[in-house]
């Protein structure tokens, strides 16, 4: 940015008040220059693609979207808008999801109007807001899930019916009833998938198969197919 030419900034929040006290503020920055807002997540995507802004702050959470998703499809077609996600809630997985998304910045509501609009000023720069120990701290989590997504592929299919019914919270008694087989070899099964899987308790279990289900090849089996004979 030069300083005779400003920074473009779209901004995308469905609480009036909110947006309109936000554009405020950057109106007090010369250097800042509001050219468009939204309270829709379809109606934002589509100006801030016909607008082309130099940033787009985005609410994490729209009535119609997120705005996690209006970043990935800007990104999608224009690399060059850079996505600051302004939220409310300090989430782990929002925060994966943004960076997947190809998000600058993700910063609270509760963010200080100065330290706003140096952010701003630091993500229109090519620069990142998200703290470099959260990234790292998402890649990790994510190179657990892949090498657990391995690890799922390549039990038999009874192991997996087993771990999805852990996941679903059911008692070794009430999965060996499910298989038709003894508890204590149910007992075994688990011990071993937990162990495999590298977790210590059923619940993380549980997150994980949320985290996997939908994933190709890992989705619990019908209720129809769970009896084995």
């Amino acid at each position: 940015m030069t300083e005779q030419t400003p920074i473009r900034v779209y901004l995308v929040d469905d609480h009036e008040v909110v947006r309109r006290g936000v554009a405020s503020l950057l109106e007090t920055d010369d250097t800042i220059e509001v050219v468009g807002q939204s309270g829709s997540a379809t109606v934002a995507l589509r100006e801030i693609l016909e607008l082309r802004p130099d940033v787009a702050i985005l609410d994490a959470h729209l009535a119609d979207g997120t705005g996690v998703d209006i970043c990935r499809e800007m990104r999608s077609v224009d690399p060059d808008i850079k996505g600051l996600i302004l939220t409310t809630y300090d989430d782990p997985d929002a925060i994966s999801a943004a960076i997947l998304a190809g998000a600058s910045g993700y910063v609270l509501k509760r963010i200080e109007g100065n330290s706003l609009l140096s952010g701003i000023k630091l993500v229109a720069g090519g620069h990142s807001l998200i703290d470099p120990t959260v990234a790292s701290r998402v890649v990790e989590q994510m190179e657990m899930q892949r090498r657990s997504l391995d690890v799922i592929c390549e039990l038999t299919p009874q192991q997996r019916k087993i771990f999805f019914l852990i996941a679903e919270g059911m008692t070794n008694r009430q999965i060996a009833e499910e298989l038709y087989l003894a508890e204590k070899t149910i007992k075994n099964h688990v011990t071993g998938l937990l162990a495999r899987l590298g977790l210590q308790h059923r619940t993380q279990a549980a997150l994980l198969a949320v985290r996997l289900r939908g994933g190709e090849g890992t989705s619990a089996p019908p209720m129809a197919e769970r009896r084995v004979g």
